[in-house]
């Protein structure tokens, strides 16, 4: 009777550590590795606007440098609040809000943009504007360009987006345009044609802070410092005055 309690209390003890094995052999195959994706709050800022004359659709970030996203940074500048600076050369644009801080967008900087340098005004705002390309962009690229000599209708394919931002210079249209692209991967890089282009829900949000008579300078040869703060920091901000 003992030789089989002990044998029985044996069977009983193997049967539970492969009871617990396998169950921990289960755990072990079913756990699933956490994958990131793009941060929530980039994404909504990102996001469609139906309510747009031609609807946008949202924009795919997860192959766009976290850098180039629209964010708030700290930003040393002598030019006054309300002024709009463009650093080419680190394809950056700032909105200067005072305080040592600025508003910076992304931007891709096409041949024209490389070709001005200094300050002028915004002229003129346009929401889905037409574009016809300069002479210059017809010879550049005849087989693109020469087609839309005439000028191009507004829409989800038209290059300057959304919106569009025409600089002036002494009562003179500078043929340089601050404006939204159909083309969001050449965002922080050098591009072949147009000026400076941002991302249309960026382009979007500029539009909607700065009047008509804004202040624009644009830096060449320049990297300024800064230092970028949560977006949540820059939520309660007032759109800066006219200057």
């Amino acid at each position: 009777m003992c030789v089989s309690r002990a044998r029985a209390s044996a069977v009983l003890r193997s049967l539970a550590l492969l009871a617990l094995a396998a169950t921990l052999a289960g755990c072990v195959t079913t756990a699933k590795p956490v994958r990131k994706g793009p941060d929530p709050m980039h994404v909504a800022m990102y996001g469609p606007h139906p309510e747009e004359r031609f609807p946008l659709p949202g924009m795919d970030i997860s192959r766009v440098d976290p850098k180039y996203f629209r964010q708030q940074v700290a930003y040393q500048t002598m030019e006054p609040v309300g002024t709009i600076v463009i650093d080419t050369q680190n394809r950056f644009l700032y909105l200067v809000q005072g305080e040592g801080m600025a508003m910076r967008y992304g931007i891709g900087v096409g041949k024209a943009g490389l070709e001005f340098e200094g300050g002028a005004r915004i002229g003129r705002k346009a929401e889905w504007p037409r574009w016809t390309p300069t002479p210059s962009m017809i010879k550049r690229e005849p087989e693109r360009n020469l087609q839309w000599a005439g000028g191009m209708e507004p829409g989800l394919t038209n290059p300057l987006g959304p919106r569009a931002l025409y600089l002036y210079k002494d009562g003179r249209d500078t043929l340089f345009r601050i404006h939204g692209t159909s083309e969001p991967w050449s965002i922080g890089k050098a591009v072949s044609s147009g000026c400076i282009r941002l991302f249309n829900q960026d382009i979007i949000d500029l539009y909607g802070r700065v009047p008509s008579g804004t202040r624009v300078v644009v830096l060449q040869h320049q990297a300024p410092a800064e230092e970028a703060m949560p977006m949540a920091a820059a939520d309660g901000l007032v759109p800066p005055a006219a200057i």
